[in-house]
């Protein structure tokens, strides 16, 4: 989401710990204290142009064009919202590829084709927008889910966005409340998320919190922070854009202003398990080992049912060259959800890493069937091809 977000479906960023997290109940929260944005610890932020919302939204004259060819002439709201989803989807299929570090603008992503959710959504929004029809952001509620980038563990969030058409006019109302669904993972509405309205603003602190999320990735520090100040101008309880701007200053050493921001988040989402996690991270380096050892030692049993929670613990252990905790890892997983391609390309790529040839195959071809998203299918096609080739 943006924790770090990346890969499939995603939008904000968090970063996740190297620790347990969970807390079957919320230990107490102390009195939060002091500020939580301190711009003379990073001077530079100061020359960092951020994007406004216009620069977010805006489409430009070619864009707005294929809009217009696309549904100009049709009058009807229902038949425009139809034909514009339809084409957004085709488009989809045959020329966006996605990619996690895609947090680009609307009109960025018309033109670059690439694209994660949140991405996808606000190009989506600002097309629906010019052709005169409604939208609406929707966070969906995804179990938690981590991926790996440059040997840091990124929880992913999700969201949407549904196009709906507006009044005929002002004298013909009508209630029409489906709406279109776009989504850059289907599955997440097969599988009946609970999905709750997102404001725009919300979506812009999004925005916000995954470029600082990237710029941190890149250690650019003075860039990070511009990024997550401008994420909580714009929504000051955005648990994201705490978490993150925690883990900034305690890499930064600035631990009390770390600890702050955790508390902060903790204060108005006291069941947020990676603020839980980062505070107790926090502690175990600024020479508090009880009281990290006190919030991790409630911290299991919430995960333990979770594949990706496994999952993760396996990327780790493979990252480290631990293949057989890895696989151990990577069949609990799979023992709690057999249905998720993920696990089995994970399963393949370890017994690849062991030189078990014959294993390796069977998982790529189990991870093969299980997606429904076609560019995966093409590449674990081709890691097969590779491999019969070798």
């Amino acid at each position: 989401m943006k924790y770090f977000t990346k890969q499939d479906t995603f939008w904000v960023i968090l970063f996740v710990t190297l620790g347990l997290t969970a807390c079957q109940s919320a230990p107490p929260i102390k009195q939060v204290s002091g500020p939580i944005l301190q711009d003379d610890a990073f001077p530079r932020a100061s020359d960092i142009r951020i994007e406004s919302e216009k620069d977010i939204f805006r489409l430009d004259k070619e864009a707005r064009a294929y809009v217009q060819k696309t549904v100009g002439r049709i009058k009807d709201p229902i038949e425009r919202t139809e034909t514009l989803a339809r084409n957004i989807f085709e488009r989809l299929d045959f020329d966006l590829l996605y990619r996690g570090d895609a947090n680009t603008t609307a009109n960025e992503t018309f033109y670059n084709k690439t694209a994660n959710c949140l991405s996808l959504s606000i190009m989506t929004y600002a097309m629906a927008t010019e052709a005169g029809l409604g939208a609406r952001f929707q966070d969906v509620k995804v179990p938690e889910y981590w991926t790996r980038r440059e040997g840091v563990s990124l929880l992913n969030g999700h969201i949407n966005l549904q196009i709906v058409p507006r009044e005929r006019s002002s004298n013909s109302f009508y209630v029409y409340n489906k709406g279109y669904q776009i989504d850059f993972n289907p599955q997440t509405a097969k599988e009946h998320f609970i999905k709750t309205e997102l404001s725009k603003n919300q979506v812009i602190a999004m925005f916000y919190n995954n470029k600082g999320a990237d710029a941190l990735l890149n250690n650019d520090r003075d860039r990070a922070y511009a990024y997550f100040a401008a994420a909580l101008k714009v929504e000051p309880n955005f648990d994201s854009a705490l978490v993150n701007l925690g883990f900034l200053y305690r890499v930064s050493k600035l631990y009390e202003l770390s600890e702050n921001v955790y508390l902060h988040a903790l204060s108005s989402s006291p069941d947020n398990l990676t603020a839980w996690e980062n505070l107790a991270y926090l502690y175990a380096h600024s020479g508090k080992p009880e009281q990290s050892a006190a919030i991790l030692a409630r911290v299991q049993s919430k995960r333990l049912r979770n594949p990706y929670y496994h999952l993760d613990l396996g990327r780790r252990d493979f990252d480290l060259g631990k293949l057989q905790q890895a696989l151990t890892h990577f069949n609990r997983a799979l023992a709690i959800d057999g249905s998720r391609h993920e696990i089995f390309y994970a399963l393949a790529k370890t017994y690849y890493a062991l030189g078990e040839v014959v294993e390796t195959e069977r998982y790529l071809k189990k991870a093969k069937r299980k997606t429904k998203n076609l560019q995966e299918k093409e590449l674990y096609q081709g890691e097969l091809d590779l491999l019969t080739r070798s």
